[in-house]
Protein backbone atom coordinates (compact mmCIF):
# COMPACT_ATOMS: atom_id res chain seq x y z
CA UNK A 1 0.00 0.00 0.00
CA UNK A 2 2.76 2.05 0.99
CA UNK A 3 3.91 2.17 -2.64
CA UNK A 4 0.86 3.07 -4.41
CA UNK A 5 0.19 6.22 -1.78
CA UNK A 6 3.66 7.34 -2.61
CA UNK A 7 3.17 6.76 -6.44
CA UNK A 8 -0.21 8.72 -6.25
CA UNK A 9 1.05 11.51 -4.34
CA UNK A 10 4.29 12.05 -6.33
CA UNK A 11 1.76 11.91 -9.93
CA UNK A 12 -0.54 13.98 -8.20
CA UNK A 13 1.88 16.79 -7.06
CA UNK A 14 3.75 16.84 -10.32
CA UNK A 15 0.28 17.46 -11.45
CA UNK A 16 -0.47 20.50 -9.39
CA UNK A 17 3.02 22.41 -10.27
CA UNK A 18 2.41 22.25 -13.88
CA UNK A 19 -1.56 23.20 -13.47
CA UNK A 20 -0.12 25.94 -11.37
CA UNK A 21 2.29 27.08 -13.89
CA UNK A 22 -0.13 26.75 -16.43
CA UNK A 23 -2.54 29.23 -14.90
CA UNK A 24 0.04 31.81 -14.68
CA UNK A 25 0.59 31.99 -18.39
CA UNK A 26 -3.20 31.52 -18.93
CA UNK A 27 -3.31 27.49 -20.43
CA UNK A 28 -6.29 26.83 -18.11
CA UNK A 29 -7.35 23.87 -19.92
CA UNK A 30 -4.00 22.20 -20.25
CA UNK A 31 -3.33 22.77 -16.87
CA UNK A 32 -6.48 20.87 -15.37
CA UNK A 33 -5.73 17.98 -18.32
CA UNK A 34 -2.30 17.64 -18.04
CA UNK A 35 -1.09 13.97 -17.90
CA UNK A 36 -4.70 12.22 -16.75
CA UNK A 37 -3.23 9.51 -18.58
CA UNK A 38 -0.69 8.81 -16.14
CA UNK A 39 -4.09 7.47 -13.36
CA UNK A 40 -4.95 5.14 -16.44
CA UNK A 41 -4.59 1.82 -15.22
CA UNK A 42 -1.65 1.19 -18.48
CA UNK A 43 0.74 3.94 -16.42
CA UNK A 44 -0.39 3.80 -13.04
CA UNK A 45 0.32 0.59 -11.91
CA UNK A 46 3.07 0.29 -13.36
CA UNK A 47 4.15 3.35 -11.52
CA UNK A 48 3.46 1.66 -9.13
CA UNK A 49 5.08 -1.09 -9.54
CA UNK A 50 8.73 0.79 -10.20
CA UNK A 51 8.00 3.47 -7.92
CA UNK A 52 11.50 5.20 -6.97
CA UNK A 53 10.83 8.52 -5.98
CA UNK A 54 13.61 10.15 -7.29
CA UNK A 55 13.14 9.74 -11.14
CA UNK A 56 10.23 8.26 -13.28
CA UNK A 57 9.18 5.00 -12.39
CA UNK A 58 9.39 4.37 -16.49
CA UNK A 59 12.88 4.71 -16.70
CA UNK A 60 12.95 1.80 -13.78
CA UNK A 61 10.76 -0.01 -16.36
CA UNK A 62 12.57 0.58 -19.04
CA UNK A 63 16.12 -0.67 -17.57
CA UNK A 64 14.34 -4.07 -16.58
CA UNK A 65 11.97 -4.65 -19.71
CA UNK A 66 13.77 -2.84 -22.41
CA UNK A 67 10.88 -0.27 -23.20
CA UNK A 68 8.51 1.37 -21.21
CA UNK A 69 4.90 0.19 -21.37
CA UNK A 70 3.62 3.13 -19.41
CA UNK A 71 5.81 5.69 -21.63
CA UNK A 72 4.52 3.97 -24.53
CA UNK A 73 0.96 4.62 -23.52
CA UNK A 74 1.49 8.25 -22.32
CA UNK A 75 4.13 9.77 -25.33
CA UNK A 76 0.50 9.20 -27.67
CA UNK A 77 -2.02 10.85 -25.68
CA UNK A 78 0.05 13.89 -24.30
CA UNK A 79 0.96 16.64 -26.10
CA UNK A 80 2.87 18.39 -24.65
CA UNK A 81 6.16 15.45 -25.22
CA UNK A 82 7.57 15.96 -28.65
CA UNK A 83 7.41 12.49 -29.30
CA UNK A 84 3.83 13.12 -30.15
CA UNK A 85 4.45 15.26 -32.91
CA UNK A 86 6.98 12.81 -34.75
CA UNK A 87 5.80 11.51 -38.25
CA UNK A 88 6.57 9.20 -41.31
CA UNK A 89 9.09 11.42 -43.63
CA UNK A 90 8.34 11.31 -47.12
CA UNK A 91 10.88 14.28 -47.82
CA UNK A 92 13.98 14.46 -45.82
CA UNK A 93 14.33 10.65 -44.65
CA UNK A 94 12.18 8.89 -47.45
CA UNK A 95 10.57 5.80 -45.21
CA UNK A 96 12.03 7.21 -41.57
CA UNK A 97 10.58 9.65 -39.34
CA UNK A 98 11.00 13.46 -38.90
CA UNK A 99 9.42 15.49 -36.23
CA UNK A 100 7.15 18.39 -37.04
CA UNK A 101 6.63 21.42 -35.18
CA UNK A 102 4.86 21.83 -31.96
CA UNK A 103 2.46 24.17 -31.41
CA UNK A 104 3.07 27.02 -29.01
CA UNK A 105 1.06 26.25 -26.64
CA UNK A 106 2.64 22.77 -26.19
CA UNK A 107 5.84 23.99 -26.29
CA UNK A 108 4.48 25.80 -23.27
CA UNK A 109 3.44 23.39 -21.40
CA UNK A 110 6.32 21.00 -21.68
CA UNK A 111 8.40 23.73 -20.42
CA UNK A 112 5.61 23.73 -17.46
CA UNK A 113 5.99 19.81 -17.33
CA UNK A 114 10.47 19.79 -16.86
CA UNK A 115 9.86 22.52 -14.67
CA UNK A 116 7.70 20.77 -12.22
CA UNK A 117 9.35 16.80 -13.02
CA UNK A 118 12.88 18.56 -12.03
CA UNK A 119 11.05 20.07 -8.75
CA UNK A 120 9.34 16.82 -7.50
CA UNK A 121 12.40 14.71 -8.38
CA UNK A 122 15.17 17.09 -7.34
CA UNK A 123 13.44 18.48 -4.10
CA UNK A 124 15.69 21.21 -2.07
CA UNK A 125 18.44 20.90 -4.89
CA UNK A 126 16.03 22.47 -7.52
CA UNK A 127 17.03 25.56 -9.26
CA UNK A 128 15.70 27.22 -12.02
CA UNK A 129 18.97 26.01 -13.96
CA UNK A 130 17.43 22.18 -13.31
CA UNK A 131 15.31 22.27 -16.12
CA UNK A 132 18.00 23.73 -18.43
CA UNK A 133 20.80 20.75 -16.94
CA UNK A 134 17.91 18.55 -17.53
CA UNK A 135 17.84 19.54 -21.42
CA UNK A 136 21.18 18.80 -21.89
CA UNK A 137 21.21 15.66 -20.48
CA UNK A 138 19.11 13.70 -23.10
CA UNK A 139 16.95 16.25 -24.79
CA UNK A 140 19.83 18.04 -26.52
CA UNK A 141 20.47 15.28 -28.68
CA UNK A 142 16.20 14.41 -29.46
CA UNK A 143 14.44 14.83 -32.48
CA UNK A 144 13.13 17.83 -32.00
CA UNK A 145 11.72 19.80 -35.09
CA UNK A 146 13.77 23.37 -35.33
CA UNK A 147 11.28 25.52 -34.55
CA UNK A 148 10.61 23.42 -31.40
CA UNK A 149 13.90 23.12 -30.31
CA UNK A 150 14.58 26.68 -30.59
CA UNK A 151 11.34 27.71 -28.51
CA UNK A 152 11.92 24.83 -26.08
CA UNK A 153 15.58 26.09 -25.78
CA UNK A 154 15.21 29.57 -25.37
CA UNK A 155 12.58 29.33 -22.60
CA UNK A 156 14.57 27.29 -20.55
CA UNK A 157 17.59 29.60 -20.51
CA UNK A 158 15.44 32.41 -19.84
CA UNK A 159 14.37 30.61 -16.76
CA UNK A 160 17.80 29.73 -15.87
CA UNK A 161 18.65 33.67 -15.97
CA UNK A 162 15.72 35.26 -15.26
CA UNK A 163 13.81 32.79 -13.24
CA UNK A 164 10.05 31.95 -13.29
CA UNK A 165 8.82 35.01 -12.64
CA UNK A 166 10.06 36.79 -15.79
CA UNK A 167 9.90 33.34 -18.09
CA UNK A 168 5.91 32.86 -17.44
CA UNK A 169 4.98 36.48 -17.94
CA UNK A 170 7.25 36.81 -21.23
CA UNK A 171 5.59 33.45 -21.84
CA UNK A 172 1.87 34.28 -21.33
CA UNK A 173 2.28 37.12 -23.49
CA UNK A 174 3.62 35.47 -26.90
CA UNK A 175 1.50 32.68 -26.21
CA UNK A 176 -2.00 35.59 -26.02
CA UNK A 177 0.08 37.25 -28.70
CA UNK A 178 -0.03 34.43 -31.31
CA UNK A 179 -3.85 32.59 -29.92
Amino acid sequence: MGRIWKHLKTITYHKYLVAKGCFQIGLYWQGLTHDLSKYSPEEFWVGVKYFQGNRSPNNAEREDKGYSSAWLHHKGRNKHHYEYWIDYSTHEIPGGMAPVPMPDRYIAEMVMDRIAASKVYEGEAYTDESPLKYYFKGTDHAPLHPYTRKRLLRYLKMLAQKGERYTFARMKRELHKIS
